[in-house]
This record gives C-alpha cells, sequence and structure tokens, in this order.
C-alpha cells in the first residue's frame, strides 16, 4: 500500500528519516541505512565528507540516485555560519534541500529561533528548500511556516539524549497549527518512541544517535523502520477512544443467561 509524504512537491515513499553520524566507519553506516528503509538521508557537511572526491566520501557508500541527500548544518551556531554551510552544499552539486540547523546552547544543543528565523528567511529567498530544527513551539512552528520553509522540525527531546517525547501535547498543537510536513526530530531512543509519533499524525520521523549508538546499529534501523510503520498504520486505522470504565469485546444481544 503506497503512502507518500509531499515535501516541496517531492514524493517521499520512507517515514523514516535517518542521520548518518557516530557510526564506527562508513559500511556500518551503510548497512544500517539499508536495513531502516530511509529515503531521506541527512549528512553534518562540516563534520562528515561529502563534497571532497579525492578523499574518503559517504556518497562513495550512499547512492545519490537511490536517497535524497540531506545536507545539515550541524555545528553552526550563527545564522550566518549556518547560511554558508547551507551554500557550501549547494556549490558542491550535492542539493538545494537543507535541514537547518543553528544552536544556541552548547551543553543542551536547543535552537536558536531568533537566529534561526533569520536564516530560514535567507535561504528560502535564495531558493533553498528549508527544513528548520526547532524546538516543540507551536508559534515558532508557524512564523517558520509563514517564511516559507517546507516543513518543520520540532524536537522530541534533546538531542542524543534518548528520552523520546516529552511533549505530545505541544506537538498536537503544531500539527493542528501549521499545514506543511511535520518531522520529528532529535531524542527519539527506541522504536515505540517512533511509533507515538508517528500515531500523533506526524509527517516522518529523523534520528540518528538511537540507531548508531544502539549495541546492533542494523537491528535497531529495522527496529525504528517497523515501529515507524506501525506508528503511521495505526494513525490511518483510528484507534479506540480511552475509557475509564470496561467495554465489552463480545456484543451481549443474544446473550442466554443462566
Amino acid at each position: 500500500m503506497e503512502d507518500t509524504l509531499k515535501v516541496a512537491g517531492t514524493a517521499i515513499q520512507s517515514r523514516l528519516w535517518v542521520g548518518t553520524g557516530k557510526y564506527k566507519d562508513f559500511e556500518e553506516t551503510r548497512k544500517a541505512i539499508e536495513a531502516s528503509g530511509a529515503q531521506v538521508v541527512t549528512v553534518a557537511v562540516r563534520r562528515v565528507n561529502i563534497t571532497d572526491r579525492s578523499k574518503e566520501n559517504l556518497l562513495d557508500y550512499l547512492d545519490p540516485k537511490k536517497y535524497i541527500i540531506l545536507p545539515n548544518t550541524a555545528g553552526c551556531y550563527t545564522a550566518e555560519d549556518a547560511i554558508r554551510t547551507a551554500r557550501l552544499a549547494r556549490a558542491a552539486g550535492i542539493s538545494d534541500w537543507v535541514k537547518l540547523e543553528v544552536i544556541g546552547d552548547e551543553k543542551t544543543l536547543f535552537p536558536d529561533n531568533e537566529a534561526l528565523l533569520k536564516a530560514s528567511e535567507v535561504l528560502v529567498k535564495e531558493g533553498f528548500v528549508v527544513l528548520p530544527y526547532t524546538n516543540d513551539d507551536p508559534i515558532m512552528a508557524r512564523k517558520l511556516q509563514d517564511l516559507g520553509c517546507a516543513a518543520v522540525m520540532p524536537l522530541a527531546a534533546p538531542i542524543g539524549s534518548g528520552l523520546g517525547i516529552r511533549n505530545p501535547y505541544n506537538l498536537r498543537i503544531i500539527l493542528e497549527t501549521i499545514s506543511v510536513p511535520i518531522v520529528v526530530d532529535a531524542g527519539v531512543g527506541t522504536a515505540s518512541d517512533a511509533a507515538v509519533a508517528m500515531e500523533l499524525g506526524c509527517g516522518a520521523v529523523l534520528m540518528n544517535t538511537a540507531i548508531a549508538g544502539a549495541k546492533d546499529p542494523v537491528k535497531m534501523a529495522r527496529a525504528m523502520r517497523l515501529g515507524v510503520e506501525a506508528g503511521r498504520l495505526a494513525y490511518e486505522a483510528g484507534r479506540i477512544p480511552k475509557k475509564l470504565y470496561a467495554t465489552a469485546s463480545s456484543p451481549l444481544e443474544g446473550f442466554v443467561g443462566g
């Protein structure tokens, strides 16, 4: 059954998106990504080589014709630095898509919202497909949409924390507030976290540490794939309402009394 997510007019089959950092080598990266079934693969331009073909390059292991390579601006602490990094990836012929990160604090890795808005506005005007990493603030999500961002990527919890979705209520408000796709980004720890995000109605889930940091990254990648698929199916199926008291599973019509 085909279930596609559309971002900036592009149809994406996999609702699990994955990163490429923290693996022991590029070969393990390749195996985990294949097991995940992900179509969108994000790469930190400042940390992973995708621009210099004279050295070992991640793109030697991932076919750009098979995957949507999504450069990200991880490690950028100013709008100017993030803008420059996005331009570098586009100039190298990688992509005009960018997962935009502007970090505001080194310890928590929370985004700098003011700088994020500034960078988003510049890059949207330059024709980039901007997917910003932000906090789970419905007002911020709306502002990013209004600037022309193609999707909004609110965190579930701090980057790499594995805490899962800390505030599902804010995510629900964001889902009700804006019309562009919502991609939960950061903080997922295991497959059930991914399923919860999808059951809420999010368009996709992006993760890196939860897979790369697992004892068996390839097996965890498959678990995440199944968790996302299960959560999406449950959302589409429509769960039963929660009730305080029991309801008989079998119909009472035709019940024969003792």
